[in-house]
């Protein structure tokens, strides 16, 4: 059965950046689940096979489409959550369709045309990221893309189909979020829409050694804040231990820091569709 993102219930897409152990990617999918059950919208668990778009070539990427689809299965087994994962390549979609539940399309992807019509093709849901560099309408065409590849024509009610605003590149290395952007997302592409609250805190090329840093501490601000000015959804990655997390440490929240802030998020969720 498809996976319906929804319009009426805050939902949360959640996991770590990329696969790591089974120990590693049950402890936070049997985290997610519990908490699940007090998120108005559920939770989608979050996890990536391969980081295809890491800052240095030597950075590590994950375990690859085949053993990565393995362990996303043993994910969904273990905690009865959907999936979701990235595709960053059109010959990818279709296996991956076949394990999970949601299809992302990374932001520096977000208008590649085979991608998006292989990812509509499957039939499964799509999350298409916005490009750092594109305005909140310039998006309608890229989920035009996936909605006319589906094996059948789209409802007029369609939500199989969302866009995550990521935040906007300003200045050197840092990121903006206009709060104006989900409304005008909303009324541009007709889709549920996402923030993804940890890659908007993102410093791209200001870690260590040149690998992306960020800024966590203004992840709950930003979050609430995004909560209350209309996003349907919330994306965050999260971690046990991000300071020794292989990718996107430093704008990741920790684990024992999530209920907190996503339990804030659905109180506001709460006032503000009242």
């Amino acid at each position: 059965m498809t996976l319906h993102f929804r319009r009426n219930a805050l939902f949360l897409i959640a996991g770590p950046c990329v696969l790591e152990s089974d120990t590693l990617n049950l402890r936070v999918g049997e985290h997610l689940a519990r908490l699940a059950e007090r998120v108005p919208g559920g939770i989608v668990f979050k996890a990536s096979f391969d980081k295809a778009n890491r800052s240095n070539a030597g950075a590590p990427r994950g375990p690859g489409l085949d053993e990565g689809l393995a362990a996303l299965d043993r994910v969904r087994r273990a905690t009865g959550l959907p999936i979701l994962t990235d595709v960053h390549l059109p010959d990818q979609c279709a296996p991956a369709a076949e394990v999970v539940d949601v299809l992302q399309i990374p932001a520096f992807l977000c208008r590649q045309t085979d991608l998006l019509v292989a990812a509509g093709h499957t039939g499964r849901a799509v999350n298409v990221k916005k490009g750092q560099w594109m305005h909140p309408e310039g998006m309608r065409g890229a989920i035009e893309k996936v909605r006319r590849a589906r094996p059948s024509a789209p409802r007029a009610d369609d939500e199989t189909v969302a866009v995550t605003e990521r935040g906007t590149f300003f200045g050197y290395g840092d990121l903006v979020v206009d709060m104006r952007s989900f409304a005008r997302l909303r009324a541009a592409c007709d889709a549920p829409v996402v923030f993804d609250a940890t890659h908007s805190v993102q410093r791209p090329g200001q870690g260590e050694a040149g690998a992306s840093g960020g800024a966590r501490e203004f992840i709950p601000s930003l979050a609430l804040a995004a909560t209350a000015a209309g996003a349907d959804g919330l994306f965050m990655e999260t971690h046990p231990d991000p300071d020794h997390a292989p990718s996107d440490g430093p704008n990741m929240i920790p684990l024992d820091r999530l209920n907190d802030l996503v339990l804030r998020a659905v109180d506001i969720w709460h006032r503000v569709s009242s």
